[in-house]
């Protein structure tokens, strides 16, 4: 393969319409590495996303976190840095952006789970979290005002159901 006859990046070449090696991408692709676009959060926090939040939190999160989200996972338990309870007011706090944010690139001593998690799985983890929150005697009224209407969708889209 070194010594076949090829043309690099940036060399002419007669073959394409303008002469040029180097061809633009086919119209509408996204890079692999870096998507531009930002995954849209969903509309309300289901009972089945949750359902799924909860599934994907025990996968990936409960190792760390614990499983209430205390910081006391098997992990901490075996001398890895313990991380921020999910509890804690500035966590209440941050919007379902940033968590996502956080699942997604990492932070601090948490590694990145953008490769393994989908972004489906990571608004489901999220969806998870605050009902963790919630059930832990943080408020409605703690949360952000984009987040209170999310969870609150969540109360309307299914009536039949116990709240």
């Amino acid at each position: 393969m070194v010594s076949q006859p090829k043309s690099k990046t940036w060399d002419g070449n007669p073959f394409f319409p303008q002469g040029q090696t180097m061809r633009l991408p086919a119209p509408g692709t996204v890079p692999r590495a870096a998507p531009d676009r930002p995954v849209p959060q969903p509309a309300s926090a289901t009972p089945a996303l949750l359902a799924r939040g909860q599934e994907r939190y025990g996968v990936f999160c409960t190792p760390c976190h614990g499983g209430a989200g205390h910081g006391d996972g098997m992990i901490v338990q075996r001398g890895y840095p313990r991380p921020p309870s999910l509890a804690e007011a500035r966590l209440r706090q941050a919007p379902a952006r940033y968590v996502y944010d956080v699942i997604s690139n990492g932070k601090g001593t948490m590694l990145s789970y953008g490769a393994q998690v989908p972004p489906a799985d990571r608004w489901a983890i999220v969806a998870y979290i605050r009902a963790l929150q919630l059930s832990q005697g943080a408020t409605l009224a703690s949360l952000p005002p984009e987040d209170q209407a999310w969870v609150a969708a969540a109360g309307r889209s299914s009536p039949g159901e116990r709240k």
